[in-house]
């Protein structure tokens, strides 16, 4: 007698281990090894009109700060709970010179120093021995930077070839709308959200192929993509033939360790990329991009619609029929399991920035620095013509 064999079903989800995530890639918190390298380099978190004489609360990298702008027009970033008795600041009265505690008066100035004990004998005649822990602040074209690091390892603050010529009729704008990014902050982390920009080929399907009215047309295109180490991180060159025969030739890079240089999408706009965006990690599992963005006065961001609405006004069912980076990004959860992760060949940017990534946390951990710049020249841009007229530029 025969017996039928018995099928056994395979791949079932059953018995799969506890999703995990890489540390190295994630971590942002001080006293850890990625925190730490993070804290090596300016990030930008607010534009410059946020600073007012109203104190505001903003976090960086976990930790939790208290923004502000003198009566001499400047900015001061420090820790909240004041060095007398632990109040926060963020009820502080704002002064010409600095910023006053509520409880007692204590008057701190942009770097913290104490330059008033009004209940203490003739003003705090011992007031030099106080300070409140600050950090440095840097504006550069209206985006406010802040270096949390260790102050005998402070970089030079650095600066963008794109910014230094500006066309008459046009101007440079700070933009904290989390440009690719809906949604203020993102509840994800941060290092899930940069390295897409090493993956040309969800422009394809997320973008051209799911929700083609994200991306112009001439982006639908599957590109011929090469990706290549820079000094300072990863580049791509992407390549698409034009309906007229012309070849469009896309150049985007990330730079060490959370700057996204990425050209306009539109065609007719040629040339070296005009903006130049960060990712802010918040804390572990909150992302933010600020965005410098070069552009003629007249010009307005523009912003995708989807059956006539804003990103912003979906149902939740039309999110899901118009997914983007955000429903893309922060559908891999608040901090992605790596241990789940199945990369291919088109993965291989973001497997390179990952590698590169790491490689500065190798040189710190050996001893060494990061490695920065004070001056970068910008190669992200769109180039249009004949192959052999753009294929080596970039």
């Amino acid at each position: 007698m025969n017996e039928t064999p018995v099928t056994i079903d395979t791949g079932t989800a059953y018995g799969m281990a506890p999703p995990t995530f890489a540390a190295d890639l994630v971590e942002v918190e001080a006293g850890t090894p990625t925190g730490e390298m993070l804290r090596r380099y300016w990030h930008p978190f607010a534009i410059a009109a946020d600073a007012t004489d109203t104190p505001k609360q903003v976090r960086i990298l976990g930790e939790d700060l208290i923004l502000f702008r003198n009566g001499k027009g400047e900015p001061g970033l420090v820790y909240p709970r004041c060095c007398h008795r632990g109040t926060t600041l963020y009820y502080g009265k704002v002064e010409a010179d600095g910023i006053r505690c509520c409880y007692h008066g204590w008057l701190f100035d942009t770097q913290g120093n104490c330059l008033d004990m009004p209940v203490e004998t003739d003003g705090g005649i011992r007031k030099d021995r106080y300070r409140q822990p600050w950090y440095p602040v840097h504006d550069y074209h209206g985006m406010l930077f802040a270096y949390l690091g260790p102050p005998r390892h402070k970089p030079p603050f650095p600066t963008y070839d794109i910014f230094d010529d500006v066309p008459d009729g046009w101007h440079i704008v700070a933009d904290d709308n989390n440009i690719g990014l809906e949604g203020d902050p993102t509840p994800c982390n941060w290092f899930q959200t940069h390295e897409n920009v090493m993956d040309p080929f969800h422009v394809f399907v997320l973008h051209a192929g799911f929700s083609g009215n994200q991306f112009v047309t001439e982006m639908a295109a599957l590109p011929e993509v090469s990706w290549h180490f820079t000094d300072m991180g990863v580049k791509s060159h992407q390549d698409r033939v034009l309906d007229d025969g012309r070849f469009f030739h896309r150049v985007t890079e990330v730079v060490m360790p959370n700057v996204r240089i990425v050209a306009t999408p539109f065609v007719e706009v040629t040339g070296p990329a005009t903006s130049v965006a960060w990712t802010l990690p918040i804390s572990r599992t909150e992302t933010k991009i600020f965005t410098l963005v070069k552009r003629p006065l007249d010009a307005s961001q523009p912003r995708a619609l989807y059956d006539g609405k804003r990103w912003t006004e979906l149902t939740e069912q039309e999110h899901q029929r118009f997914p983007g980076d955000y429903e893309a990004q922060v559908g891999q959860g608040a901090v992605t399991a790596h241990n789940e992760e199945h990369l291919a060949g088109s993965d291989r940017g973001v497997a390179m920035f990952r590698h590169a990534f790491r490689k500065q946390l190798k040189a710190m951990a050996a001893g060494g620095a990061p490695v920065s710049t004070e001056r970068y020249a910008v190669r992200a841009g769109n180039y249009i013509g004949i192959r052999e007229d753009v294929i080596d530029l970039g």
